[in-house]
């Protein structure tokens, strides 16, 4: 029987049929892949033609397709819905993919048909598109340790493969520690808690067959728990569980692996001939330099802890008032800024939550996308890998642009966090293809015939990874390599940061925040005040943000730490990190750090791309038309359709004619005026 992976998949726009697909066909679909992939590789290294753009660059911008195809269905479905066996095939596959990318970094061959290419390009007659693919090609090889020789190209290959494994066991030690702790509430320790978080409590006994309403580490139950139990001493036990995760001791404790992966990083820049990491990871990026990302994270640092010292005051205040004595604690912070919220800004999130329904925002972020881009959704049936998976296609003018895959409620089996994925990525090399995008959320899935209410802030998440996938829908290249998110670290941030600002828009508002009983719309008065707090304890995020940017960067900005947890605490004392607020993600559970090399020496990049995402948006606003027809058209074709066929810095500058400073930002977040 043919294996469904490797089969011609007869589905709707060629969607992985996961109805047709188990977990045994995984691994025997890889080795083929893999084995084609290698024949691939050797045919391009061995040609007897003269090397060219089309016998080389091209040739190697299609190796790996199915490939692509059989890993783009596998890792959506391992970090969306794990199970025993696929956490088993992460790390099967790990050092096997390490080793095949070794493999063709090392081919002498191969680099020289690369270099051969790279010395005639100026008489090559390529387009601007191909001559940014070659550069990158070249580039890779060389980062990936293609001029090594000997000793050093084994210890490279060796220290590759280690990080590969490190890095899945780093994220499934964390959704171990995310899946088994919860906390049973009785009668009595639903004290404080509106109707919404005891009943997202309830469905999540329900999932762990607790026998009542417990509270797990998914943010999206944690978080509103923290904000309104009056049970001090159960904030302090989840919020010191939440916390913890990652360092509980045992075999899902990850601070050695922290600290091996430092290690070896810093190893592997110094094999390449790079001081630190640091300077080997931002050498792509926008910002260059470990001293441009310190400079911009310092110059937020200050006037974010001022504010949150300032707020802290205040909030300890109340603590006092309340009859508790010492200091204002972490699991303090968002019990009483809920409550100084309400005092200032008459809002409470029980009242706006009813006009934040799923459903109405997920229609919101279309409508955008229809109004600025006169892209259309509609529903489509298809294989999925979870019951909860939806699916739309995306037209534009009647013509196929995409298909869009929402997977947005908490499991045990999900990774934490949101995040946007492409299961096939858009080119036009040998065919015009186009993507299957992937937005994966973590909210709270209400109890059955209920609709699922979002706070603001998980509307926003919504919008941010709805702008990733814009990106990927929109792409508009010939190459895959270069294709949608393809981009700089810190440039591909601007597009999801950027249409979070249309969720602020009052119209769209409201049009789409209605309330999940009535129907009606939120009442003008509410919307005021939910727009007035926008920047309400914005030191608190911007400080707790900024201190893991700060100990991400010095990790990797000089000797790797033999003990990443006093690194850390040091790191902090140095900074005056205040006494009640905690990184955001300290290091035995900041995946994004340490569960692969993504944002390693990269976490300070949603800030850069704040920089500009606060003053792009001013460009809609300087027309005073949010959805002005002429500037999102603009945005399209520099931002949006371009991928990384241009250089960040070329195609902000393309957008907005110049790029930015610090001070939108400090505007946009309400901190221009702290001391």
């Amino acid at each position: 029987m043919t294996n469904p992976l490797l089969a011609v998949w007869e589905t709707p726009f060629g969607l992985p049929p996961f109805d047709l697909i188990s977990d045994d066909d995984y691994a025997p679909a890889v080795e083929a892949a893999l084995t084609e992939s290698r024949a691939n590789i050797a045919a391009i290294a061995e040609n007897p033609a003269a090397p060219d753009f089309a016998n080389t660059i091209e040739a190697l911008e299609r190796a790996d397709e199915k490939l692509g195809r059989v890993l783009g269905a596998f890792y959506n479905v391992a970090g969306a819905d794990s199970n025993k066996t696929r956490e088993g095939l992460q790390r099967e596959f790990a050092p096997l993919l390490s080793a095949y990318g070794s493999e063709v970094s090392e081919n002498k061959a191969l680099f020289a048909r690369v270099e051969a290419v790279w010395a005639k390009r100026e008489s090559l007659d390529l387009t601007s598109e191909q001559q940014r693919v070659l550069m990158l090609t070249r580039r890779g090889f060389v980062r990936a340790g293609a001029q090594l020789e000997g000793s050093a190209a084994d210890s490279l290959r060796d220290v590759k493969s280690r990080l590969s494994v490190l890095g899945t066991d780093f994220m499934q030690n964390l959704l171990a520690d995310e899946r088994e702790w919860f906390m049973a509430l009785g009668k009595d320790d639903l004290a404080g808690l509106p109707d919404f978080v005891i009943a997202t409590a309830k469905a999540a006994g329900a999932e762990k067959e607790a026998g009542g309403p417990v509270v797990t580490l998914s943010r999206s139950l944690i978080v509103p728990f923290l904000q309104f139990s009056d049970r001090r001493d159960l904030r302090q036990k989840a919020y010191e569980a939440w916390g913890a995760r990652g360092a509980n001791g045992g075999k899902t404790d990850n601070r050695a692996i922290a600290a091996e992966t430092l290690k070896l990083r810093e190893s592997r820049a110094k094999l390449l001939g790079y001081e630190t990491f640091a300077d080997y990871k931002l050498e792509t990026e926008m910002a260059g330099t470990p001293g441009a990302v310190r400079d911009l994270l310092m110059q937020v640092w200050e006037p974010a802890k001022a504010a949150a010292m300032a707020d802290a005051a205040e909030l300890e205040r109340m603590l006092h008032a309340d009859g508790f004595d010492g200091p204002l604690e972490a699991w303090d912070w968002r019990y009483y800024s809920e409550k100084r919220r309400k005092q200032l800004h008459d809002l409470d999130e029980a009242e706006l939550k009813p006009y934040l329904q799923l459903e109405r925002m997920i229609e919101a972020a279309f409508a955008c996308a229809n109004r600025l881009f006169g892209l259309e959704f509609a529903p489509l049936d298809g294989p999925v890998y979870h019951p909860d998976v939806r699916l739309w296609e995306v037209t534009r003018g009647g013509e196929h642009v995409a298909v869009f895959i929402g997977d947005y409620f908490a499991r045990g089996s999900k990774r934490s966090g949101a995040w946007c994925s492409a299961m096939q990525s858009q080119h036009r090399l040998g065919a015009d293809v186009r993507p299957h995008v992937v937005n994966v959320c973590n909210f709270a899935k209400p109890e059955a015939g209920k609709p699922a209410l979002l706070s603001y802030d998980d509307a926003r998440t919504l919008f941010h990874e709805f702008g990733h996938a814009l990106h990927q829908m929109l792409s508009d290249v010939t190459y895959e390599s270069i294709s949608g998110t393809s981009v700089a670290r810190d440039f591909v941030e601007l597009p999801s940061q950027l249409y979070e600002h249309w969720l602020e828009v009052p119209e769209v508002l409201a049009e789409f925040a209605t309330h999940a009983d009535t129907g009606e719309a939120m009442p003008q008065d509410l919307l005021d005040r939910m727009l007035g707090a926008a920047t309400y304890d914005m030191g608190f995020q911007t400080v707790e943000y900024v201190a893991s940017a700060l100990v991400d960067l010095s990790f990797h900005d000089g000797p790797a730490p033999a003990d990443p947890m006093q690194r850390q605490a040091e790191i902090l004392e140095e900074i005056g990190m205040p006494h009640a607020i905690r990184m955001r993600h300290a290091t035995p559970h900041f995946a994004h750090v340490f569960a692969g090399d993504g944002y390693s020496s990269g976490y300070y990049s949603y800030m850069w791309s704040e920089v500009m995402d606060a003053d792009a948006f001013a460009a809609f606003e300087e027309i005073g038309d949010p959805f002005d027809a002429d500037t999102a058209r603009r945005l399209e074709e520099t931002v949006l359709s371009s991928g990384g066929s241009v250089d960040a810095a070329e195609l902000y500058k393309a957008f907005r004619g110049r790029l930015p400073g610090v001070d939108a930002l400090l505007k946009g977040r309400g901190l221009d005026k702290a001391a």
